[in-house]
């Protein structure tokens, strides 16, 4: 026998308060008339719940709507964004970005420290009194969440970043320097799991319960989302692409290294070997910027649409298929049914590199999967640092969803 169970007046508050804060957010002032509309929730309940939102500092009145007839039906309502501040840090080798925004998400200060030793050393030292000063200027006085994006694997029980010996020691010492300030919480997530997060909420895969993107940048990675949550794993480790055993390495990857595995096949410096042997001329730069380069210079040249069976043709085909290769060994197990093409050369090869890959893939995979190139710009791990801990803090202030 089933038994129905009736909520009670202090949780059916609690609902009705989120569904409201919630509207706020995404939409933007209302007034009380199109709350009750978007709710279904009658007058009183409405008129209640604002009053209740307006005493915990949450809400207020931000103007009046354009409505002939004036009255409290009028007023317009908006969360207050100033009621609570985060910061979303992206954390790379090269050096650290870092973004602060309020309640909404709207971003009120940033900055960027570079890591190397022309800049200085105490780069943790440097990072904490950029952030600091990017609140002061904000007017910020306290943080109530930092999230944290960073290359490696994250331990989902514990959060720690498990450091394999190939990052900086200062990762780890701005970790700590962070995790010290009073009163804020420090996330920490690996940083193409943010990027995930950004394409499925503001990118490419949005609306989508399931799919994989695949970074492609300095190394490869992977963030998985299947059932609309995020999936990190036992150890954190769902996502490491890099290790994947795939031909024409001549040889395979081991625990301590995937010098022989899918990463070195489509890294940066792969993909500036692969032009070399096509005949491209690769531009200045480091790894990174001469991948991009080329690939934006082969796909502009016309590449992607095999003119002629020209060396950018012959460049970009070879490329598809060791993509392909990879995404296949992720798609026959996960059957994603959509993957995006995310990271520094899955921005620069964008809709045509999508497409060959999708097309090889379609040879390789028994079941139709859609490749997409992502959406979220190159800020797509600090944009998933703002959603994650914009989460974070509105699961404080307005309650589990």
């Amino acid at each position: 026998m089933t038994i129905a169970r009736t909520a009670t007046p202090s949780t059916a508050r609690a609902i009705n308060d989120r569904l409201a804060l919630d509207l706020l957010l995404a939409q933007g002032p209302l007034t009380a008339t199109e709350l009750r509309g978007l709710t279904g929730l009658s007058r009183p309940t409405v008129a209640d719940l604002l009053e209740r939102l307006q005493r915990g500092g949450l809400v207020t009145v931000a103007g009046e709507s354009g409505e002939q007839r004036r009255g409290p039906n009028a007023r317009l309502y908006a969360l207050v964004a100033d009621r609570a501040h985060l910061a979303g840090i992206d954390v790379r080798a090269t050096g650290v970005t870092l973004v602060v925004a309020d309640l909404t998400g709207r971003t009120v200060a940033t900055a960027e420290v570079s890591a190397g030793p022309e800049h200085g050393a105490d780069l943790t030292g440097r990072t904490l009194k950029a952030l600091a000063e990017a609140c002061a200027g904000a007017g910020v006085r306290r943080l109530h969440t930092v999230a944290v994006g960073a290359p490696g694997v994250v331990d989902p029980a514990t959060g720690e970043l498990h450091n394999s010996g190939q990052l900086p020691r200062w990762h780890a010492e701005l970790l700590a320097g962070l995790r010290a300030q009073p009163e804020t919480e420090v996330l920490l997530e690996n940083e193409v799991n943010l990027a995930g997060i950004a394409e499925h909420r503001i990118g490419a895969a949005q609306g989508r319960e399931d799919f994989v993107l695949f970074w492609l940048g300095h190394g490869t990675g992977a963030s998985v989302v299947l059932g609309g949550r995020l999936r990190r794993g036992a150890s954190g480790g769902t996502g490491e692409i890099g290790f994947l055993p795939v031909p024409g390495t001549g040889g395979l990857p081991t625990a301590d290294g995937c010098d022989n595995g899918f990463d070195s096949t489509v890294s940066s410096r792969a993909v500036c070997e692969l032009a070399r042997e096509h005949g491209l001329t690769v531009p200045p730069g480091g790894p990174v910027e001469q991948a991009e380069g080329v690939l934006r210079a082969a796909v502009e040249a016309g590449g992607a649409a095999g003119a002629g069976g020209s060396a950018e043709a012959a460049f970009l085909t070879e490329l598809a298929e060791r993509i392909a290769i990879g995404v296949a060994a992720v798609c026959v197990v996960l059957d994603p049914g959509c993957v995006v093409l995310g990271g520094e050369l899955g921005r620069a090869g964008g809709a045509e590199l999508a497409a060959l890959v999708e097309r090889r893939l379609a040879g390789l995979c028994p079941f139709t999967t859609e490749v997409r190139p992502g959406a979220a710009g190159g800020g797509a791990v600090l944009a998933g640092a703002v959603l994650t801990a914009g989460d974070a803090v509105r699961r404080d202030f307005f309650g589990e969803p």
